[in-house]
């Protein structure tokens, strides 16, 4: 049985830091408050999933999982081990350790390679498979992927040179919202967006990154011009009376 507070081991510092490039002003904020944390316990999640916090603190196992902030993966002659690092909220980071079986990552492994999506950069493929991926410019700092290949979506914030993993469900909704799409056959069927890719605008692809960060703030955007005009009803009677004054 393992008494908390205590450490983090070499080989969880050394994982937890390959997904956190020091060099990205986002990453190294992740990589300082981890640096001056201790495992107070474990997560909800079992074997390999623990709770980053402060001498005295509690991890706090029943508020909703925050979104993931890191990701990553170590692939070994035998297996592949993920690194996944979550918001800091409440004085407290939810990290995960283990392998693709749910397993904790043992002592010793012969590693093959390493890959993050934190290294993401506009222009680049994808750091999983080497695809390319699809990039739609949300303003002049954002920049949503969305890679076909492995089936992700992610969104790259230059201000804080940070990526985020998009939640596929949660964005595919905002975009049947924004194209008025309402057969259950099609709005009901997330899989569809990487089928359909080619058939979505890069116009549809921001407007439902923008409504989707809207309601689940991920990053800071300015909305392009459109997305201020109103629609619709109201904005053929505006143009009535834009054109009798």
């Amino acid at each position: 049985m393992t008494d908390y507070p205590r450490s983090l081991r070499p080989k969880e510092r050394d994982l937890l830091e390959s997904v956190l490039p020091p060099d990205r002003p986002g990453y190294d904020r992740y990589r300082a408050l981890i640096g001056s944390m201790l495992v107070i316990g474990e997560g909800r999640r079992g074997a390999g999933n623990f709770v980053l916090g402060r001498t005295g603190d509690t991890p706090d196992i029943s508020s909703p999982l925050t979104p993931v902030v890191a990701y990553g993966v170590v692939e070994t002659t035998r297996e592949q081990f993920t690194i996944t690092i979550r918001e800091f909220a409440g004085d407290q980071i939810d990290v995960e350790i283990v392998s693709v079986h749910g397993e904790e990552i043992p002592d010793h492994f012969e590693e093959k390679r390493r890959w993050t999506y934190s290294s993401w950069i506009p222009g680049n493929v994808s750091p999983a498979t080497g695809t390319p991926v699809r990039e739609v410019a949300v303003d002049t700092s954002c920049t949503l992927a969305i890679a076909g290949a492995e089936k992700r979506i992610w969104v790259y914030d230059r201000a804080t040179g940070m990526v985020h993993l998009i939640p596929i469900t949660n964005f595919y909704n905002a975009l049947m919202l924004h194209k008025r799409i309402r057969d259950p056959k099609v709005a009901l069927r997330s899989a569809l967006l990487f089928e359909d890719l080619r058939s979505y605008t890069d116009a549809d692809l921001r407007a439902a990154f923008v409504r989707y960060n809207r309601f689940r703030h991920r990053v800071s955007v300015t909305p392009p011009p459109e997305e201020e005009r109103p629609s619709g009803f109201w904005s053929a009677v505006k143009s009535i009376f834009r054109t009798r004054e």
